[in-house]
């Protein structure tokens, strides 16, 4: 039985990848047989040998090329034989052991003003008019910018803390890939992002990070070991039982710190017994 062929849009594809024949890197120009030369601007330099050639645009109408590249050289940081555990939130993006409190930049919720304004201006016009391609185009610039922002500030807080630290032992958030939908506060911190960047980076920069069950760490002492009931709402740790008060998420991230550290302790153990 014969079956009508289905509709293929003519813009269903939005990236294509060549290998090693039919494109040449000349200087800052990418030339494609039988399409034609690219001139690049270059976010970095191009390192190591390169594999495949992808091609990408994005919803914003524009276009990026990225270069996957083997044989690259690693790029370690000095060590300073220190370790630290961070415990990650929406109201401070990041709290370390040692005290320190990073903010939350909440770069989606600063530009909800200009994403509403833009998606009413979508909305407002004809499907299939130019107008609607242009207001479409000027909103996915705007969601592109979050992105972007959120990415660099990523990076450079992964940069930072592994200039500072040898070992960083974070919570493993496996648990949360249940959730089918997280809330916004949650979406806009974009926790699992910033792992994934802390993980790939520590392994370029020859440091570790270790993944600790979070399992009672916000109820736990991290200084006797005891369990101390409290709530969400309650934003400071104070034990009944060895007198210690001190923030809720400096607590949590002081238990990531002793917990990966006894982990580590017990493979080391078992590893010198077999």
């Amino acid at each position: 039985k014969t079956w009508l062929s289905s509709f293929k849009s003519f813009n269903r594809y939005h990236s294509f990848t060549l290998k090693q024949a039919g494109w040449k890197l000349v200087g800052k120009e990418l030339r494609i047989n039988k399409i034609g030369s690219f001139k690049l601007f270059l976010s970095r330099p191009i390192e190591g040998e390169i594999k495949t050639v992808t091609l990408r645009k994005t919803l914003s109408n524009r276009w990026y090329v990225t270069f996957s590249c083997d044989k690259v050289a690693s790029k370690p940081l000095p060590k300073t034989s220190k370790s630290i555990g961070i415990d990650v939130g929406c109201l401070s993006f990041l709290t370390a052991s040692n005290g320190e409190k990073i903010s939350n930049p909440r770069f989606f919720q600063r530009a909800q003003n200009i994403l509403t304004k833009r998606q009413r201006a979508v909305s407002h016009r004809k499907k299939g008019s130019k107008r609607r391609t242009k207001a479409k185009i000027l909103l996915a610039k705007a969601h592109e910018k979050i992105f972007n922002q959120r990415r660099d500030f990523h990076f450079k807080i992964a940069r930072k803390l592994l200039q500072a630290n040898d070992t960083i032992y974070i919570e493993n958030m496996n648990h949360f890939k249940s959730f089918r939908a997280l809330n916004r506060s949650m979406r806009d911190v974009a926790w699992f992002n910033f792992f994934n960047i802390l993980l790939f980076k520590a392994e370029e920069a020859e440091k570790e990070v270790v993944k600790v069950p979070a399992r009672n760490t916000s109820q736990m002492c991290s200084s006797c070991g005891r369990t101390v009931q409290k709530d969400l709402s309650c934003r400071v740790h104070s034990c009944p039982f060895c007198g210690l008060i001190i923030d809720r998420d400096t607590n949590a991230a002081r238990n990531f710190l002793r917990l990966g550290q006894s982990l580590q302790g017990a493979e080391v153990l078992a590893s010198a017994m077999n």
